[in-house]
């Protein structure tokens, strides 16, 4: 019980301080991206699919929109795979709001989103080459009604707001279940233990940390970004938990696209990069 009242004191006390950062980041993302989010998608639906450079840039918005509306567009046919693999590769959708609101060093989150924008346009390219040079078909589609925020709740009426306020109390709530269990598990087994159980194994945390990123929705960044701010995780796990971190893109692409086995490539890629780039990271010591 003294464990349980600690985590819980501790877990109150470090989320109720994050409420004010949290409420105006999502106020400030919420007007961003109402001036953004069609002239994006429009631009990305100009150019056409090779949009690499575009989609990676896009995908980097701290909002989970955007990676749905590249799968819609490419359930579409009208960008390519690898371009919709460039959003979601950078897509980071709460990792800049956590970071922020948690006092990470901006230079650090700068370099992180660098680093996310680069690995995007590079895996982006190379996958439409070796698709390419496969003869990989996808078969002929035809454009849906795009999904953006079936998921997301960032379409609630009631103005950026209401909007930022919804966001912020479900992000909190997560946040406060998900560093509660941190918390139980530091305090019962040691943060010394933890980390060293993650990063003492590097190749086996890398790929379990991507299996976190793969959860569909936008609580797998959160996941992520508090396992690296209490300093469990390296920076290449954490790098490769953010790149496969789709977002509800992954929904919409398998509820969009009927090729069942072509979204299992398509996300066994993402998961593959993903992995392949944080175990790199970690290979050559590189820390953010």
């Amino acid at each position: 019980m003294h464990i349980l009242n600690e985590a819980l004191l501790d877990t109150i006390r470090d989320t109720a301080t994050l409420v004010p950062f949290l409420f105006v980041t999502y106020l400030a993302m919420e007007w961003l991206e109402g001036r953004t989010e069609e002239q994006s998608v429009a631009l990305l639906s100009r150019v056409g699919k090779p949009a690499y450079f575009i989609g990676a840039g896009i995908g980097l918005i701290p909002q989970c929109g955007f990676s749905a509306a590249a799968a819609g567009l490419y359930s579409g046919g009208v960008i390519s795979a690898g371009t919709m693999l460039a959003v979601f590769l950078s897509t980071s959708d709460e990792m800049v709001p956590i970071f922020l609101s948690s006092s990470v060093n901006p230079m650090t989150i700068i370099k992180i989103l660098a680093a996310k924008f680069l690995i995007a346009c590079v895996s982006g390219i190379l996958v439409d080459f070796g698709l390419k040079a496969f003869r990989y078909n996808s078969g002929h589609k035809h454009i849906h009604d795009l999904c953006e925020q079936d998921h997301c709740g960032c379409e609630d009426e009631g103005g950026i707001i209401k909007s930022a306020a919804v966001h912020t109390i479900k992000t909190i709530i997560f946040i406060f279940i998900v560093s509660l269990v941190i918390s139980l598990i530091v305090l019962y087994a040691g943060k010394e233990s933890v980390s060293a159980a993650l990063s003492g194994t590097p190749i086996i945390g890398t790929f379990l940390i991507g299996l976190i990123g793969l959860i569909p929705n936008c609580a797998a960044s959160v996941i992520v970004a508090e396992l690296y701010i209490e300093g469990m995780i390296t920076s290449g796990q954490m790098l490769a938990g953010l790149l496969v971190g789709a977002g509800v893109g992954i929904l919409v692409l398998v509820r969009n696209n009927r090729m069942v086995s072509e979204n299992v490539i398509i996300i066994s890629l993402l998961y593959i990069i993903g992995v392949l780039w944080g175990l790199a990271v970690d290979a050559v010591g590189l820390s953010f």
